[in-house]
């Protein structure tokens, strides 16, 4: 409950926003990309503004989740070796307690045997 109130003080706001820019950026504007001849029509690019706009911002969004998820890729690394390790402590733990059970259950017998 409390995350749809979360998301809804967040995302409601920013929709406005994001709305609101793209009204108020609707002219038309060209991207050249040669910069030793910006008049060149093969190698620009014409939208409205908006559209720069939030390429930008999608393409900074890509940008800060890949450098993010390498800089995490230690952390991962670490976890995975960590669950392993804890797999092999796991399996080691059940051999001897089964072992442990075998022991008791060939002793038993023979103290009631007395």
């Amino acid at each position: 409950m409390i995350r749809k109130i979360v998301n809804l003080v967040i995302f409601v706001p920013l929709g406005i926003v994001l709305i609101v820019l793209s009204v108020a950026n609707r002219q038309e504007v060209r991207l050249a990309l040669n910069p030793f001849r910006p008049e060149d029509s093969l190698l620009s690019l014409s939208a409205p503004f908006f559209v720069f706009i939030f390429l930008a911002l999608i393409f900074g969004m890509v940008i800060g989740s890949l450098a993010t998820w390498f800089a995490q890729s230690k952390y991962r690394k670490r976890a995975r070796n960590e669950k392993l390790a804890a797999v092999r402590w796991r399996s080691e733990a059940d051999k001897q307690k089964n072992r442990a059970e075998e022991i008791a259950g060939q002793t038993l017998p023979q103290l009631g045997a007395k």
